[in-house]
């Protein structure tokens, strides 16, 4: 095996389908023996006719460079050649393959017959965390050379690289995870089992694995101990020059920032009056390092411990991964720090195994199984957002989340519990902290420091962990689970080993199944009876999504209440089922792992009936209820939401047993608006008595921003959409030729992102640049900016979640651009509920809550711009409302005191040409 020849092939084409008439333009192929590169062979092809203008584009390939080559058959009989005895490897090797194979018929040689190796399906099982498995994406990610990506000789010399690093990345995996590997590798589509059979010979020699422990058949990194320096415990620095001698150590260019010093002072003295603040902290202000510092001391000296929560998982890493090593470094010592997130976030190593002892997986499934055994090898926190899977792979994940506790001691979930009870700080999420309302056994009662970071999200978060979500589809899915004797699923397979062992008759069954039925039929007529009332409502000829509040339907409650009935006397006999298999001394563990199942999806359905009556019997004045619909896809896309309107008691509930015991403190970058102070204060329940302390960076922070406002827009409310998205589509492409990428494009509405981004891919108006676009473009948001961050010719297309809580320091992002001021939509089911709540109290909906939340959205937006002082960059703002209506001061009000240009979108072109060169 060692001296196996693997041909690493690249070609470049004039389209995607040899039948259509494409053809090979260029080829490259790599010959590589026992890991070294042996041979290349790099030439162009004629492919005997023009080479489109987009393949030049893309290939930097054009006519006159293969003006002077041979066509494909001149070059066969050697390509045919080289192959001969080789493992055939390619990035995306069907591609390349079945090109080479409709030019050998072509040619007249005979189908080229042997092994294949695809590089994109080694790389996501070995590198199951990577960005992306674009080949550019893993060259840099993994340090390979690759100067000209889409020519083939350097994809091709990468991609032979990109093999050796695969080669090497399995010698390093434990000898457990490679056997498991080697088990489900034969379900591929490519012959990868061969590269995990060659390694487990060698690894078999040597197996001291002493940074893996083993639990069954799987391989863990081992949690290293964290090694406390016990130093001398410093003081709070009190004065500035005091704060200066302290971080000038470490940092020697450390900038002074008063504000950011007036910060740890206030927290400082918070935590030790076990008081309540609310600090907003400006882009400048330097709020992470302005609580960590205090909060570290304070939990070090008082030997207290501290809790901080964030919303999103971008600042949760840059807080864990790049801020508290900083503070470490500050301080010249070690502490002790969890990260704890919710159940959901984390795998269940027991269910995981249990699913692996199926017999029957999809390729889907099969490839997500192979990434898992990999990354166990590698986590820390076993956290399932660090993977990076197909949607099929995304539907197994949602099947091995966890669920419920359990003594697992490999169990992740467990192990960041238990480490939070030892860890000095406490970094979470909103949603993590308000799970304890709900936990019999709360996490966080011994914390007596709060910092609550991005404390305006707490109102979402809030609102999303009292929200219920009812989804046609998702009930759909779990009846599938389940099945009735015909089917295969799980009932068939429990009926048949029940009856096996004669431990419950097959009456028993029949009574069952016939239960299972009746839910079934009065499930479909609640449905059709919730269609017939929402069709009925008034709607515009072409508007394919429907919504309608729940209270405004003229619903048959009784044919709700039989759901509710129905399915509560299918759980109680499955539950009597489940007693009944247990009654016997033994179970075999395949049958263990039945019952678990069944008993899984019985709670599973208690929860979902939970949900229903909540919907349709515990309706009041707190909550909004409404259904929304796809008129192209009845039944499936029908969805019920409840969400509260006021979240106020809830948070109060949460933090009562620590205010007068804890030091509680609210920052972000936007917590106040100009004349309205305190407007996330009282959506956060929070009195009056509490101060707002407002911190401002220093106005040099902003020499580098400008703020750009079009003035020959059309009217976005007098124009149709259309003629308004296609305003949009040409000023964005004008703004971004100007500037050179580096351009984040800011919507409020999904479909208007949709429309903008196709409309100016269509046009080819950004044809040299790359487009992210969300929701568009596949991946999360995380993996969307890490992409646009990449490339130095790149826009990205975002909605709500890239108004905030997204750091792009530096070069990375020179532009902003508002496409409209931040309005929520006045159908927007939730805030027309909140407007109407308003109404009825005698006050104005726009100034009272469509405006206060615009105008914050919008703070939010400049914020992404200017990271630092070095920082340059333009806001760009298309709605010229911001200009025309008098509620357009606020919004500039709103903004840091820098220079504002109202010009014609030419003349803002020219303008910032100027700018940007200078």
């Amino acid at each position: 095996m060692e001296h196996q020849k693997y041909v690493i092939v690249d070609l470049e084409t004039t389209g995607h389908s040899p039948k259509e008439g494409d053809r090979i333009i260029q080829i490259s192929m790599v010959t590589m023996k026992n890991w070294e590169v042996e041979d290349t062979f790099t030439t162009f092809v004629h492919p005997g006719r023009s080479i489109p203008v987009f393949i030049q584009d893309l290939t930097n390939i054009s006519d006159q460079d293969i003006q002077d080559a041979l066509p494909f058959e001149h070059y066969s009989e050697q390509i045919y050649s080289i192959l001969q005895d080789a493992i055939f490897v390619a990035h995306n090797v069907d591609f390349d393959l079945s090109f080479l194979q409709a030019e050998f018929e072509r040619a007249g040689l005979p189908e080229w017959r042997g092994k294949k190796i695809d590089t994109v399906e080694l790389s996501k099982i070995l590198f199951p965390m990577a960005i992306g498995y674009k080949l550019a994406d893993l060259a840099s990610d993994l340090n390979i050379p690759l100067v000209h990506a889409h020519r083939a000789d350097d994809d091709a010399m990468a991609t032979a690289l990109l093999l050796k690093k695969c080669w090497k990345e399995i010698l390093a995996l434990p000898v457990q995870t490679i056997e498991q590997l080697h088990k489900y590798s034969f379900k591929l589509k490519s012959n990868i089992s061969h590269l995990f059979f060659q390694a487990l010979q060698i690894k078999r020699k040597n197996l001291g694995e002493e940074s893996f422990i083993v639990y069954h058949q799987f391989a863990f990194k081992k949690d290293l101990p964290i090694s406390l320096q016990h130093g001398p415990i410093r003081s709070f620095p009190n004065t500035d020059e005091e704060k200066m001698e302290l971080l000038s150590k470490q940092f020697p260019n450390f900038e002074k920032r008063p504000c950011q010093f007036q910060m740890m002072d206030a927290i400082w003295e918070t935590l030790q009056r076990k008081s309540e603040i609310m600090i907003e902290a400006s882009t400048g202000v330097g709020k992470t390092l302005g609580y960590l510092l205090p909060s570290f001391i304070y939990a070090k000296q008082q030997g207290k411990k501290i809790c901080i929560s964030t919303y999103t998982s971008f600042l949760l890493e840059q807080i864990l991964y790049k801020e508290i090593p900083k503070i470490e470094q500050v301080l010249g010592t070690k502490i002790r720090v969890a990260l704890l997130k919710g159940m959901q976030n984390y795998i269940d190593i027991e269910l995981f195994e249990q699913l692996l002892k199926q017999e029957e997986h999809t390729y889907d499934e099969t490839l997500t199984i192979l990434q898992i055994l990999v990354w166990l090898s590698k986590t820390d926190t076993g956290d399932l957002s660090e993977l990076n899977l197909s949607g099929g792979g995304q539907l197994f994940i949602d099947k091995i989340r966890k669920k419920r506790r359990n003594n697992n001691p490999f169990d992740f979930y467990e192990r960041a519990i238990e480490k939070s009870k030892k860890a000095d700080i406490i970094v979470t999420n909103h949603a993590m902290l308000l799970s304890d309302l709900e936990r019999l056994e709360p996490v966080f009662h011994s914390i007596e420091g709060w910092i609550i970071d991005e404390a305006h999200q707490f109102v979402q978060a809030a609102i999303n962990r009292n929200q219920v979500v009812f989804s046609y589809a998702r009930w759909k899915y779990q009846l599938g689970q389940m099945g009735i004797t015909s089917d295969n699923g799980l009932f068939k397979s429990i009926q048949k080993a029940a009856l096996k062992s004669e431990r419950i008759s097959k009456r028993q069954f029949g009574r069952l199944e016939k239960c299972y039925l009746t839910f079934l039929d009065c499930f479909d007529r609640a449905m059709q009876t919730l269609i017939v009332a929402i069709q009925v409502q008034k709607r515009p000829q072409l508007d394919y999504k429907q919504t309608a509040f729940l209270k405004d339907l003229s619903l048959d409650r009784n044919a709700m209440k039989e759901v509710s009935s129905a399915l509560q006397n299918w759980i109680d006999l499955a539950e009597e089922l489940s007693d009944r298999f247990l009654e016997a001394k033994e179970l075999s563990a395949e049958n263990k792992m039945l019952l678990e199942r069944w008993d899984y999806w019985i709670r599973e359905w208690k929860v979902k009936l939970a949900e229903w009556d909540s919907i349709f019997f515990e309706a009041n004045d707190h909550y909004s209820i409404w259904i929304e619909l796809d008129r192209r896809h009845i039944p499936g896309s029908i969805r019920i939401y409840k969400k509260p309107l006021e979240i106020t008691e809830a948070i109060d509930r949460l933090f009562q047993l620590f205010r007068q015991k804890a030091g509680i403190i609210w920052t972000s970058g936007t917590l106040t608006i100009p004349g309205n102070e305190r407007f996330v204060a009282k959506q956060l329940g929070i009195g009056n008595h509490v101060p707002v302390l407002k911190l401002e960076a220093p106005q040099n922070y902003y020499s580098g921003a400008k703020v750009y406002i079009a003035t020959d827009m059309p009217d976005i409310q007098a124009v149709p959409q259309a003629e308004y998205i296609e305003a949009v589509a040409g000023a964005v492409s004008l703004i971004v030729q100007s500037t050179g990428g580096r351009c984040f494009v800011l919507f409020n509405s999904q479909d208007m992102l949709k429309r903008t981004a196709e409309l100016i891919e269509e046009a080819d108006l950004l044809n040299d640049y790359l487009l992210f676009a969300q929701g568009v473009t596949s991946g999360s948001r995380m993996k969307l900016l890490k992409a646009f961050k990449k490339f130095q010719r790149s826009v990205l297309f975002g909605t709500n979640s890239f108004w905030e809580g997204v750091d792009v320091p530096g070069e990375d992002l020179n532009t902003v651009i508002i496409v409209r001021l931040p309005f929520s939509s006045p159908d927007e089911p939730i805030f027309k509920a909140k407007a109407d709540k308003l109404k009825e109290k005698g006050k104005n909906a726009f100034t009272d809550l469509s405006l206060p939340e615009a105008v914050l959205r919008f703070k939010q937006g400049f914020g992404r711009l200017i990271r630092s002082s070095k920082d340059h960059g333009a806001l760009i703002v298309l709605d010229r409302r911001i200009e025309t209506k008098s509620y357009g001061k606020e919004f500039i009000q709103a903004l840091p005191d820098i220079k504002i240009e109202k010009l014609p979108l030419l003349d803002m072109v020219k303008d910032l040409q100027h700018w940007y060169n200078n």
